[in-house]
Order: C-alpha cells, then structure tokens, then sequence
C-alpha cells in the first residue's frame, strides 16, 4: 500500500509538471490551414505547438507552464499574433490572425490586459505627439508665448495621459506576468522617440536600461531579450556624442548586463557572443575589445571553446601588441608570378604593412580587393605595402584569385589550419591588420573603406 501511495504521488507530481494550458478560438477565414503556436527562449523561438483549423474554424492549442511567458500563434503566412502564455485558459475570435482588429479575446485576463494596453497605449502615444509638439509651438513661438492660459492647459492634458497611463500599469495585478512585460515593453519601444524629440530622457532611461535584470527567467521567456540589448546600445551610440564618450559609456554598460547575468553560465555565453558580434557588426571594435577581456578574465563562467576563440583574439591581437611573424609557406606570387624572397613577413621593409587575410571562395573577400586595387599605387607610394595571406585548399583557385595582384600572394592550403591564420587568431574572412614597421599593430579595420578612412588620418 506504501508503495502505491508512493507511486500515485510521484505520478501526481510528474503530471503537474507537464500539465496542459489551453489556447483555443475560432478564425473563420483560416479553416483547413495549419496553425502554430511559438514560444521565446532567450534569443531563439521553439514551435509549442500546432494544429489544423477544422472547416468550422475552430482550433485548439497545448502549452504547458515551461511555456509561460510570451509567445505567438501564426497560420500560413507566418504573421505573428502575439499572446500571453499564463497559467489560464485562453480564447480568442475572429476572421484571421492579419485583421487584427476583427480578433477578440474571450477569456484569458492576463491577454485582456496586455491587448487593452497594447491598443489604448498607442492611441494616448499619438495624442502625446500632438500635444507636445503644440507645446513647443507654444512655448517658442512669439505668436504664441503669450498665451498663458492656454500653454497651461497643454501641460495638464499631457501629465493626463502621461498618468493614465501609469496608473493602468500601476494597478495591474502583481502577480500577472504582464504586470512585469508591459513596462520593459514600453522602455524598448519609447527608444527611438526619446533619441530623437525627448533628450532630456536620455540619462533616465539608459538607467533603467542598465537595471534590467538579465538572468530573470522571465525575460527568458518575453521575447524582449534580443530588443533589450539592441535598443540599449543602440541608444548610447545615437546621442550625437564624441565615439570616446560613448565607448565609455558602452563599456559601463557592459559591466552592468554582465554582472546582472551574474553565475547563469548558459545565458552568459549566450548573451556574451550576441553582445560580441552585435558590436562586431556595427564596426564598434572598442566596446568588441573591452568585452571581450572583460568575459575572458572573469571567474564566474566558462566560455565556451569556439566563443573563448573569436574572443582571444582581441587579447592577442590587441591593438599596441607586436603581430607574429608569417612565414610565408607553400606557393607564393606576385604579379601572378612565383617569387622566393621575401620568405617572411619581417623581411618585407615598409612603413606600413597590411596583412589581409581571405580567399578566393569568399565573395566578400572579391568585393574588398577590388576597392584595394586602384588605391594600391597609391598607398604604396605612401610607404604602405599590402601582404595577402590565402585560406584557399585549391591551388588552380588561388593561382587565378591572385594572378593580378601587385603584391606578396602566399598560400599552404590547409585554409583554416594554415599557421598564420591560428597565430592571427582569423576566424572569418576578410581579416585585416595594419602594423607599422615594427610589426606593431595599428589598427584593425574591418574594410577597405574603412581603413581608406584610418590610412588618410595617418
């Protein structure tokens, strides 16, 4: 009897777990086609799961409370319709997921609030452009200014609807999940308003960005987690201030969202390596270097071996420490014809040396020497010699690549494994280093436009 008690309770258990939340409703304009409920998990999206609408238009989804957070339901088109996966039984009617406005929820409270919210924030979000925009007319213009009454009436309207507002997100029920939601949905969603009209907001909301606790599951599971970190960075980039100002700043950013990650090892290297090729991206290679020492001297969490790679090579080839030597083995050219001597990169005497490293197979790589090859008399002129370390496996490939190169071509054909590449740290191509005479690494330019940029500042 101890045994079955035993065993009906851990049933119970296992069962609670995996118990089934509901969403189900009626599209009458979707019937026979296949709907799919999605969920957030960090910065990827899993299928929850999915269903076909029967010719009555009636459909039921699964999810479980792993699930809660937001997610979304599509149909062919692959359009989302955004709901609140909660603890509830959710329904929704209407014609189809695109005419939003033909959709009603029927029951769920938690998905009442957010589309009540969703809808009436955007109408008072209009009417505070209106009104702000009458008061600075009012303000600044001398037709206007002395109209006292009436700029007075302006103002209380906006603190109106600036109030309302809050107070809808104020007397929401604590324990809703969009009680939590709807305010960093509304921060993310304020960010290129603010950067443009409202400055004066600037300071306080890259504070309440810098709050953001990223290791709360249910950011996890909102959705907002990619949104968060973009409008964050995208905002202290756009604010018309010197670069040095606002790689600072990034860099304080950074310590932040890195120490609100705090032990959660996972989502550190998740976060870690979308933060890294984010800047990568956008050309911010300071704020790429500061995080990438930043996350390889930490004791808190492991990188993992490819993230710790991509990252070691900031630390290595760190702008100011001296670039290995190349050795330049297997076939070398120049001018399309094999040459002996210079065997290695320290024999070549220059100014300046650029060390490109890329590939035949790398359409990028075809673009940048282009750009490169009519600016070369040039630069050479200047004291500037160009060196191009191939990652071809093809020697007939890497014979034509380089046939009108006017400068040292060398290539082993072992791609990625070639040494220089490894001592280089280069895991994409193009890479590109510009040293000066002592082998000492200037710069880092991610193209050729933009080194054309660094080499006319020299």
């Amino acid at each position: 009897m101890k045994h079955l008690y035993i065993f009906l309770v851990g049933t119970l258990v296992a069962f609670n777990s995996f118990a089934q939340n509901t969403l189900s409703g009626n599209l009458t304009l979707l019937k026979g086609q296949t709907i799919r409920l999605v969920g957030f998990n960090g910065l990827g999206i899993y299928n929850i799961d999915s269903t076909q609408i029967n010719e009555k238009g009636d459909f039921s989804l699964q999810f479980s409370d792993a699930d809660l957070g937001m997610g979304y339901i599509a149909a062919a088109d692959n359009k989302p319709y955004f709901v609140v996966l909660a603890k509830e039984q959710i329904q929704i009617n209407g014609e189809s997921l695109t005419a939003t406005e033909t959709v009603i929820t029927i029951k769920g409270n938690e998905n009442k609030l957010f589309i009540t919210y969703a809808k009436e924030h955007v109408k008072r979000e209009q009417a505070l452009s209106a009104w702000e925009y009458l008061q600075k007319i009012y303000q600044g213009d001398a037709i206007f200014s002395s109209q006292k009454i009436t700029q007075q009436s302006i103002a209380i309207e906006i603190q109106r609807i600036k109030k309302q507002d809050l107070d809808f997100l104020s007397n929401l029920p604590a324990s809703a999940y969009v009680k939590w939601y709807l305010p960093l949905r509304k921060l993310i969603s304020s960010v290129s308003s603010i950067a443009q009209y409202k400055t004066a907001e600037i300071p306080a909301t890259i504070s309440a960005f810098r709050k953001i606790d990223y290791a709360d599951p249910r950011l996890y599971k909102s959705g907002l987690l990619r949104d968060a970190i973009e409008s964050h960075y995208w905002l202290l980039e756009n604010r018309g201030l010197p670069l040095d100002t606002i790689f600072k700043d990034m860099n304080v950013s950074t310590d932040f969202l890195l120490k609100r990650i705090g032990t959660n090892e996972k989502l550190f290297n998740e976060i870690s390596k979308y933060l890294f090729d984010y800047f990568e991206k956008h050309s911010l290679f300071q704020p790429s270097e500061y995080l990438a020492i930043k996350a390889l001297t930490q004791n808190s969490c492991t990188l993992n071996n490819d993230l710790a790679k991509q990252m070691e090579s900031y630390r290595a080839m760190k702008i100011g420490n001296p670039a290995p030597d190349i050795l330049f083995a297997g076939d070398v050219y120049n001018n399309g014809s094999p040459v002996k001597s210079p065997s290695r990169l320290s024999e070549i005497v220059a100014n300046y040396k650029l060390v490109i490293f890329g590939a035949s197979w790398c359409p990028s790589c075809t673009e940048e020497i282009a750009q490169l090859l009519p600016l070369y008399g040039k630069w050479k002129a200047k004291g500037i010699e160009v060196v191009f370390i191939s990652l071809d496996t093809d020697k007939k490939a890497f014979r034509d690549f380089t046939s009108v190169l006017p400068f040292i071509s060398s290539c082993d054909y072992k791609k990625w494994d070639t040494p220089a590449a490894k001592d280089y740290y280069v895991f994409a191509s193009p890479s590109i280093f510009l040293l000066d005479n002592s082998g000492i690494i200037k710069f880092r330019p991610k193209s050729i436009a933009h080194l054309t940029a660094l080499i006319n500042s020299l």
